[in-house]
């Protein structure tokens, strides 16, 4: 069986497992598995306290898997505060009803590292997408995070050594919300780099998600 941790194109085949990415305000609850939560991009700080309520009733249904995709993102036009404020609030409503959270972590991989530690978080925190450097892996997984990749470890063949020296108990696979990949594809990659990948993957998504 395999796992496409996080993806925004829902391809309804049987033989894979998909987590769909979904948002407060457009939530599809049909799907048989998904995530939802406030994306950085998205706050709207006019509704944003609606927005939590809406999204604290819609996490406690049975096919809402994770919170997320939700984060810090230090490279876009909203202010980091309001980021921090909405995050945490989501952090915390994962912990009170038990979800793992799906992160979108650009050049703040350092404060949710300390984020983590200062709320205390104990559920899983996957960092989706994942194409940066060992040393950043290393720091992150040493925090007990998990490490979601995708596309990049089709192209990028530096990524593919980072991806190699990742414990594999803490690895997961996706598509996000690429087109022209499938998840079979990242697979095919993944497992020229390590054995048994697939079913590491499937142990880890039982562990993670209770499933």
């Amino acid at each position: 069986m395999k796992i496409n941790i996080h993806t925004h194109h829902s391809t309804g085949q049987k033989e894979i497992v998909e987590i769909v990415n979904q948002y407060p305000t457009t939530l599809d609850n049909t799907l048989s598995a998904y995530s939802v939560g406030i994306h950085p991009w998205y706050i709207n700080e006019e509704h944003i306290e609606e927005e939590l309520a809406l999204l604290e009733q819609q996490i406690q249904g049975v096919n809402c898997l994770a919170i997320g995709e939700c984060g810090i993102d230090k490279k876009i036009n909203i202010s980091l505060n309001v980021q921090l404020d909405v995050f945490k609030k989501q952090l915390l409503l994962a912990e009170k009803y038990k979800k793992a959270v799906i992160l979108h972590v650009v050049s703040a991989y350092q404060e949710v590292i300390a984020i983590k530690k200062e709320l205390n978080i104990t559920v899983p925190l996957i960092i989706h997408g994942f194409n940066k450097k060992q040393q950043v892996a290393e720091s992150l997984w040493k925090n007990g995070f998990y490490l979601s990749f995708g596309k990049h470890l089709i192209y990028n063949e530096a990524l593919r050594d980072t991806f190699a020296q990742v414990p594999r108990e803490q690895i997961f696979l996706e598509t996000d919300d690429a087109e022209e990949i499938t998840i079979v594809e990242v697979y095919e990659v993944a497992e020229q780099l390590g054995k048994d990948i697939e079913r590491q993957i499937e142990k880890n998504y039982k562990t993670v998600f209770n499933r």
